[in-house]
């Protein structure tokens, strides 16, 4: 742990325990995972997540696996990696089996520690393509694009999904999907109990795991609104079945979130947090492409405050990088107030 923590409180509070995940030899512990999230889980975040730690693996935001082929593996931001950040995870948006096998050819110079497919997205673009909640749908495609994986790429091999379109088959087209993942070599598959067309901020369902885990001899990783420690306390029963959690959109916000599992009293310096995370952005990324990057995630790190909202207005205004920057200096200058409990909705 580094500089970020400033000081400890007494809280009685023992971490829960949980048994590590180990798939083809690969053990991750804890059973901790960053989810991947779109334009956001870059190099640069994955380096800050590194800092805090706790975690058994991180993901990296979903990659075309025809944009894998175009990239430098070894300096893009989306693709390569650092030592400190342990395990990482390489998702995979996938359509068709066309030159797969060179792209997972080219991930394998970065030693990922597990593949990902993606079979879960319901953005527009994405189904499109081909690719997330559609690649679900379509059974035979999804089993002739694992068969391709399998064959090239002997590590972990897991499948992000969700419970498919609503039906009143869903259940039936859902086991059928998990039978497809079990013949074909899968080691893993991390379950969002939400329909295909729902979009955040409806309720996910986590009491299925138990049904749903009872479907499938297939590690079941647990994700959706899922927002750390406190929450799983209150929870725990829905996720007994499953081997693993996964956090999303509250690493974004609190990239804490894993250290404070097993730290429930630890307290951050949110100044020294953000500057770190705009010297890892501007390090990674060129003046132009930094800004973008800061105007995204600016929206989970302005949840943190009470005026929260200045914040995220006086970057997205900002003409550049260093305006941006200077602003968000300025703004933590003057000690906001923060809130113990945020809400990500309409993120």
């Amino acid at each position: 742990m580094t500089s970020f923590i400033r000081n400890r409180m007494t809280v009685d509070a023992t971490p829960p325990a949980l048994d590590p995940l180990t798939l083809r030899g690969v053990t991750f512990d804890p059973p901790l995972f960053c989810a991947p999230m779109a334009r956001i889980t870059h190099s640069a975040f994955r380096r800050l997540l590194a800092d805090f730690g706790g975690y058994g693996g991180l993901f990296t935001e979903m990659l075309s696996a025809k944009m894998v082929l175009k990239e430098d593996v070894l300096r893009s931001p989306w693709l390569k990696r650092r030592p400190a950040d342990g395990k990482v995870i390489y998702q995979l948006l996938v359509g068709d089996t066309v030159r797969l096998a060179e792209t997972l050819d080219r991930l394998a110079a970065l030693q990922p520690d597990g593949i990902d497919l993606n079979g879960a997205c319901p953005a527009y673009d994405i189904r499109r393509m081909g690719g997330g909640a559609d690649l679900f749908e379509d059974a035979v495609r999804m089993r002739d694009i694992l068969r391709v994986m399998r064959r090239h790429y002997q590590g972990p091999l897991t499948v992000k999904i969700r419970l498919g379109r609503r039906s009143d088959d869903w259940r039936s087209r859902l086991r059928e999907r998990l039978r497809i993942l079990e013949a074909e070599g899968v080691d893993a598959v991390t379950l969002q109990p939400r329909f295909s067309e729902e979009r955040r901020g409806r309720s996910v369902r986590h009491h299925l795991y138990a049904e749903l885990t009872a479907e499938t001899r297939l590690p079941v990783i647990a994700n959706g609104e899922i927002t750390g420690v406190e929450f799983y306390r209150r929870h725990a029963g829905d996720f007994a079945t499953t081997a693993a959690l996964m956090i999303g959109r509250m690493a974004a916000a609190r990239p804490w979130v894993f250290a404070q599992w097993h730290a429930p009293d630890l307290v951050v310096s949110h100044t020294e947090v953000w500057e770190r995370l705009l010297d890892y952005i501007a390090e990674d990324f060129s003046p132009r492409q930094a800004l973008v990057q800061t105007k995204i995630i600016m929206p989970y790190i302005a949840r943190n405050y009470v005026f929260g909202h200045s914040l995220f207005v006086a970057v997205q205004t900002a003409p550049d990088f260093a305006a941006a920057r200077a602003r968000v200096s300025a703004f933590l200058a003057d000690s906001p107030t923060r809130l113990r409990e945020i809400c990500l909705n309409g993120i």
